[in-house]
């Protein structure tokens, strides 16, 4: 099953395309570029790998929660694209797909996942490894770092709000952290993988971003003191 896999929630932009063995990925840290950027490093992706996008199985897009932009431009490009090709879409919480990439580098089976939310807060979910899958014990949230409640147990922290924000290594029993990880395109197109052979693709018109968060814009004090959602 070939997926192609889109990831922009954060400042580095990533497009995969699997099969469910072999992956390519590409990436880039974008900043404010995703959407003149994305697009140009799909078409790049599958001209590499010989495959036009008819020929695929399905879209997977990092649903959030994440940068508002970046998530709201990684959904619709997953939506035109598949409608396009009247291709199914699987949403992928960017959260689950830090836990991926943690197992994937570092065979965590147990990840708290916590990422920078701006604002002085953070993104937080924990899940646990079964079956080949994650069951989510924490659903996605958002929180001040001193809000933060870790699951009892022993988890792999992952994610840069870890560091951007160590109150909450403090607040957890962490078997060990690993700050550097960032939801990837590879991590969503693995979930992406189980899912849609599962039955559980949606049409283009149904997918949506993961927020968590449900503000879109700032006080004028917000901006002036350096704030970003």
């Amino acid at each position: 099953m070939r997926i192609l896999a889109i990831e922009c929630s954060t400042e580095w932009l990533a497009v995969a395309l699997s099969d469910g063995g072999d992956c390519r990925e590409r990436r880039e840290r974008a900043g404010q570029t995703h959407s003149e950027r994305v697009l140009p490093l799909v078409d790049a992706l599958l001209a590499e790998a010989g495959c036009p996008l008819a020929a695929l199985d399905g879209i997977a897009f990092g649903a959030g929660p994440g940068s508002f932009t970046g998530v709201r431009i990684t959904c619709g490009v997953a939506q035109g694209l598949a409608l396009g090709a009247d291709l199914p879409v699987v949403g992928v919480a960017t959260l689950e797909a830090i836990a991926q990439e943690a197992h994937r580098v570092h065979c965590a089976g147990q990840v708290f996942a916590c990422a920078d939310a701006r604002m002085r807060e953070v993104y937080v979910a924990a899940y646990a490894r079964e079956g080949g899958r994650w069951r989510e014990v924490m659903a996605p949230a958002v929180v001040v770092p001193a809000d933060v409640e870790v699951p009892a147990g022993r988890w792999f922290g992952a994610g840069d709000g870890l560091e951007t924000h160590p109150l909450v290594v403090e607040r957890g029993l962490f078997c060990a952290i690993d700050p550097s990880i960032v939801p990837t395109a590879r991590a969503v197109a693995e979930l992406a993988q189980a899912r849609l052979l599962a039955g559980e693709g949606m049409r283009a018109a149904e997918a949506l971003p993961l927020y968590v968060r449900h503000r879109v814009a700032l006080t004028s004090a917000e901006r002036a003191a350096g704030a970003r959602l």
